[in-house]
Protein backbone atom coordinates (compact mmCIF):
# COMPACT_ATOMS: atom_id res chain seq x y z
CA UNK A 1 0.00 0.00 0.00
CA UNK A 2 1.46 3.22 -1.02
CA UNK A 3 1.16 6.30 0.73
CA UNK A 4 1.49 10.21 0.35
CA UNK A 5 3.16 11.74 3.61
CA UNK A 6 2.35 16.01 3.70
CA UNK A 7 4.03 16.73 6.41
CA UNK A 8 6.08 20.37 6.78
CA UNK A 9 8.18 19.45 9.97
CA UNK A 10 11.37 17.66 8.45
CA UNK A 11 12.16 15.96 11.91
CA UNK A 12 8.58 14.33 12.35
CA UNK A 13 8.26 13.56 8.71
CA UNK A 14 11.41 11.03 8.48
CA UNK A 15 9.85 9.48 11.76
CA UNK A 16 6.93 8.82 10.11
CA UNK A 17 8.02 7.38 6.98
CA UNK A 18 10.62 5.35 9.07
CA UNK A 19 7.41 3.76 10.99
CA UNK A 20 5.18 3.66 7.85
CA UNK A 21 8.19 1.62 6.27
CA UNK A 22 8.62 -0.45 9.05
CA UNK A 23 4.97 -1.42 9.15
CA UNK A 24 4.96 -2.30 5.23
CA UNK A 25 3.83 0.68 3.48
CA UNK A 26 5.77 2.37 0.61
CA UNK A 27 5.55 6.47 1.75
CA UNK A 28 6.36 9.64 -0.12
CA UNK A 29 7.06 12.48 1.67
CA UNK A 30 6.64 16.01 0.49
CA UNK A 31 6.48 19.20 2.30
CA UNK A 32 4.15 21.57 1.08
CA UNK A 33 1.15 21.83 -0.29
CA UNK A 34 1.84 22.20 -3.56
CA UNK A 35 3.63 19.31 -3.91
CA UNK A 36 1.40 17.89 -1.95
CA UNK A 37 -1.58 18.85 -4.48
CA UNK A 38 0.49 17.70 -7.61
CA UNK A 39 1.50 13.76 -5.81
CA UNK A 40 -2.12 13.74 -4.88
CA UNK A 41 -3.31 13.86 -8.13
CA UNK A 42 -1.18 11.25 -9.95
CA UNK A 43 -3.26 8.97 -8.83
CA UNK A 44 -1.04 6.61 -7.63
CA UNK A 45 -1.43 6.76 -3.81
CA UNK A 46 -4.05 4.23 -1.49
CA UNK A 47 -4.07 6.55 0.70
CA UNK A 48 -2.74 10.21 2.34
CA UNK A 49 -1.95 12.00 5.59
CA UNK A 50 -2.01 15.60 5.54
CA UNK A 51 -0.43 18.21 7.65
CA UNK A 52 -3.11 21.41 7.88
CA UNK A 53 -0.18 23.84 8.56
CA UNK A 54 1.95 23.90 5.36
CA UNK A 55 3.67 26.46 3.30
CA UNK A 56 2.67 27.49 -0.26
CA UNK A 57 -0.64 25.86 0.05
CA UNK A 58 -2.37 24.39 3.71
CA UNK A 59 -3.78 21.28 3.72
CA UNK A 60 -6.94 22.31 3.44
CA UNK A 61 -6.89 23.61 0.26
CA UNK A 62 -5.01 21.10 -0.99
CA UNK A 63 -8.12 18.33 0.23
CA UNK A 64 -10.69 20.96 -1.35
CA UNK A 65 -8.89 20.92 -4.89
CA UNK A 66 -8.16 17.22 -4.63
CA UNK A 67 -11.74 16.39 -4.29
CA UNK A 68 -12.66 19.21 -6.96
CA UNK A 69 -10.15 17.54 -9.21
CA UNK A 70 -12.05 13.87 -8.82
CA UNK A 71 -9.39 12.91 -6.25
CA UNK A 72 -11.13 10.24 -4.24
CA UNK A 73 -8.07 8.38 -2.07
CA UNK A 74 -8.55 8.13 1.55
CA UNK A 75 -7.48 11.36 3.57
CA UNK A 76 -6.25 11.81 7.00
CA UNK A 77 -5.93 15.01 8.36
CA UNK A 78 -2.70 15.71 10.36
CA UNK A 79 -2.42 18.90 12.45
CA UNK A 80 -1.94 20.63 15.51
CA UNK A 81 -5.55 22.40 15.45
CA UNK A 82 -7.58 19.96 17.65
CA UNK A 83 -11.04 22.84 18.18
CA UNK A 84 -14.30 21.23 16.82
CA UNK A 85 -14.87 23.87 14.34
CA UNK A 86 -11.50 22.99 12.78
CA UNK A 87 -12.52 19.32 12.73
CA UNK A 88 -15.39 20.15 11.42
CA UNK A 89 -14.17 21.82 8.19
CA UNK A 90 -11.67 19.24 7.57
CA UNK A 91 -14.30 16.69 7.38
CA UNK A 92 -16.90 18.93 5.18
CA UNK A 93 -13.78 19.62 3.11
CA UNK A 94 -13.46 15.71 2.39
CA UNK A 95 -11.11 14.86 4.75
CA UNK A 96 -12.31 11.09 6.10
CA UNK A 97 -10.59 11.13 9.21
CA UNK A 98 -8.84 13.71 11.52
CA UNK A 99 -5.46 13.26 13.71
CA UNK A 100 -4.48 15.83 16.21
CA UNK A 101 -1.15 16.42 17.32
CA UNK A 102 0.54 15.06 19.51
CA UNK A 103 -0.79 11.67 19.04
CA UNK A 104 0.08 7.86 19.13
CA UNK A 105 2.38 6.47 16.36
CA UNK A 106 -0.33 3.46 16.85
CA UNK A 107 -3.53 5.30 16.64
CA UNK A 108 -2.30 7.17 13.57
CA UNK A 109 -1.78 3.21 11.69
CA UNK A 110 -5.13 2.38 13.28
CA UNK A 111 -6.93 5.59 11.78
CA UNK A 112 -4.65 4.97 8.64
CA UNK A 113 -5.81 1.06 8.19
CA UNK A 114 -9.44 2.17 8.48
CA UNK A 115 -9.84 4.69 6.02
CA UNK A 116 -8.65 2.18 3.77
CA UNK A 117 -10.71 -0.61 4.85
CA UNK A 118 -13.04 -0.10 2.71
CA UNK A 119 -11.01 -0.58 -0.35
CA UNK A 120 -9.83 -3.48 0.83
CA UNK A 121 -11.02 -7.09 1.63
CA UNK A 122 -13.09 -7.29 4.83
CA UNK A 123 -11.15 -9.89 6.14
CA UNK A 124 -8.03 -8.58 5.50
CA UNK A 125 -7.01 -11.64 3.68
CA UNK A 126 -6.29 -11.66 0.15
CA UNK A 127 -6.92 -15.54 -1.51
CA UNK A 128 -6.35 -16.91 -5.35
CA UNK A 129 -5.85 -20.49 -5.70
CA UNK A 130 -4.80 -22.31 -2.59
CA UNK A 131 -3.02 -19.50 -1.32
CA UNK A 132 -4.04 -17.12 0.96
CA UNK A 133 -1.84 -13.39 1.86
CA UNK A 134 -2.46 -12.08 5.18
CA UNK A 135 -2.55 -8.34 5.10
CA UNK A 136 -1.90 -8.16 9.34
CA UNK A 137 1.05 -10.34 9.45
CA UNK A 138 2.41 -10.47 5.69
CA UNK A 139 2.27 -14.33 5.91
CA UNK A 140 1.85 -15.77 2.50
CA UNK A 141 -0.02 -19.48 2.69
CA UNK A 142 -0.04 -22.54 0.61
CA UNK A 143 -0.39 -26.33 0.96
CA UNK A 144 2.76 -26.78 2.12
CA UNK A 145 3.06 -24.64 4.56
CA UNK A 146 3.72 -20.60 5.39
CA UNK A 147 6.37 -17.66 5.53
CA UNK A 148 6.57 -13.69 6.29
CA UNK A 149 7.27 -11.27 3.54
CA UNK A 150 9.44 -8.98 3.67
CA UNK A 151 8.53 -4.89 2.89
CA UNK A 152 9.02 -4.80 -0.69
CA UNK A 153 8.07 -8.64 -1.40
CA UNK A 154 5.14 -7.99 0.42
CA UNK A 155 3.87 -4.66 -1.34
CA UNK A 156 3.96 -6.93 -4.68
CA UNK A 157 2.97 -10.20 -3.93
CA UNK A 158 -0.22 -7.38 -2.77
CA UNK A 159 -0.42 -5.62 -5.91
CA UNK A 160 -0.27 -8.77 -7.83
CA UNK A 161 -3.28 -10.68 -5.62
CA UNK A 162 -5.30 -7.43 -5.57
CA UNK A 163 -5.38 -8.01 -9.40
CA UNK A 164 -4.93 -11.85 -10.68
CA UNK A 165 -4.47 -12.12 -14.08
CA UNK A 166 -3.91 -8.97 -14.88
CA UNK A 167 -0.76 -7.67 -16.29
CA UNK A 168 1.21 -5.31 -14.72
CA UNK A 169 4.16 -3.52 -15.90
CA UNK A 170 7.26 -2.89 -14.62
CA UNK A 171 6.85 0.52 -14.67
CA UNK A 172 3.81 0.29 -12.26
CA UNK A 173 5.47 -2.06 -10.04
CA UNK A 174 8.18 1.03 -9.96
CA UNK A 175 5.99 3.80 -9.61
CA UNK A 176 3.96 2.02 -6.85
CA UNK A 177 6.01 0.51 -5.00
CA UNK A 178 9.66 2.57 -5.14
CA UNK A 179 7.75 5.92 -6.28
CA UNK A 180 8.65 8.23 -9.07
CA UNK A 181 11.33 9.72 -7.52
CA UNK A 182 13.24 6.45 -7.10
CA UNK A 183 16.69 6.26 -8.53
CA UNK A 184 16.30 2.36 -7.71
CA UNK A 185 17.35 0.53 -11.36
CA UNK A 186 14.27 -1.57 -12.60
CA UNK A 187 15.58 -4.33 -13.17
CA UNK A 188 14.96 -4.54 -9.15
CA UNK A 189 11.20 -5.70 -10.34
CA UNK A 190 12.71 -8.67 -11.94
CA UNK A 191 15.02 -9.65 -9.06
CA UNK A 192 11.65 -9.42 -6.37
CA UNK A 193 9.51 -11.39 -8.77
CA UNK A 194 11.70 -14.13 -9.21
CA UNK A 195 12.05 -14.11 -4.90
CA UNK A 196 8.34 -14.73 -5.11
CA UNK A 197 8.17 -17.30 -7.76
CA UNK A 198 10.51 -19.07 -5.48
CA UNK A 199 8.55 -18.77 -2.50
CA UNK A 200 5.80 -19.46 -4.00
CA UNK A 201 6.84 -22.95 -4.89
CA UNK A 202 8.86 -23.33 -1.15
CA UNK A 203 5.21 -23.10 0.31
CA UNK A 204 3.61 -25.66 -2.23
CA UNK A 205 1.73 -22.86 -4.16
CA UNK A 206 -0.61 -22.94 -7.34
CA UNK A 207 -0.33 -20.13 -8.55
CA UNK A 208 2.62 -18.41 -10.00
CA UNK A 209 3.98 -15.30 -11.10
CA UNK A 210 4.36 -15.40 -15.27
CA UNK A 211 5.88 -13.27 -17.64
CA UNK A 212 4.60 -11.50 -20.52
CA UNK A 213 7.68 -10.42 -22.93
CA UNK A 214 7.95 -6.15 -23.12
CA UNK A 215 4.02 -6.31 -21.45
CA UNK A 216 4.76 -7.17 -17.52
CA UNK A 217 3.76 -10.04 -14.77
CA UNK A 218 0.35 -11.45 -13.79
CA UNK A 219 -0.34 -13.53 -11.07
CA UNK A 220 -1.76 -16.97 -12.66
CA UNK A 221 -3.16 -20.44 -11.66
CA UNK A 222 -0.52 -23.06 -12.63
CA UNK A 223 -1.31 -25.52 -15.81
Amino acid sequence: MRVLLAEDEKALSKILVTIFEKNNYSIDPVYDGEDALEYLLSGNYDAAVLDIMMPKMDGITVLKKARSAGCDIPILMLTAKGEVEDKVLGLDSGANDYLPKPFDTKELLARVRAITRSRTVTDNKLRMGNVTLDRSTFELTAADGSLRLANKEFQMMEFLMSNPGHLISAERFMEKIWGYDSDVEINVVWVYISNLRKKLEAIGADITVKASRNAGYSLEEKK
